[in-house]
C-alpha cells in the first residue's frame, strides 16, 4: 500500500481502532525499507553485502519487541516469516495480514 500507492495512514487508523499498542519500526512510511519480496529477492542469489534484505527488515521489526508483525503485503508475509524462522522466534511472534486482525476482531 505504501510503496505502490502512497497509502500510509488508513492501515494505521484501523490498527488504532483495535489496539493502542502500535509500535512503528524506525524506517517507516516513505522511508521504509522494502523486504525485497516485490523485487523478486526471494528468487535470486544474494547481492553483495553482509545480510539478506529480509534479515535487515526482520531486525528492524524485532528492534521494537513486537508480539505481532502486521503487513498488507503477501510478499512481506513470506519474507518476515523466513526472517522470524531464521531468528528462532517462531513461537514468540506472529506475522499477520491486517485483514486477519480485522477478521479476528469482528469474530468476537
Amino acid at each position: 500500500l505504501g510503496r505502490g500507492n502512497n497509502i500510509y495512514e488508513p492501515p494505521r487508523f484501523v490498527i488504532h481502532q483495535l489496539t493502542n499498542n502500535l509500535k512503528e519500526m524506525h524506517r517507516n512510511r516513505s522511508k521504509a525499507l522494502c523486504c525485497g519480496g516485490g523485487g523478486a529477492q526471494m528468487f535470486k542469489e544474494a547481492e553483495k553485502g553482509d545480510k539478506e534484505i529480509y534479515e535487515l527488515r526482520t531486525e528492524d521489526a524485532l528492534a521494537v519487541d513486537p508480539n505481532v508483525i502486521v503487513t498488507t503485503c503477501p510478499l512481506c508475509m513470506t519474507m518476515f516469516s523466513d526472517g522470524i524462522k531464521m531468528k528462532n522466534k517462531e513461537g514468540e511472534i506472529k506475522i499477520l495480514d491486517l485483514a486477519e486482525i480485522v477478521a479476528e476482531a469482528l469474530s468476537l
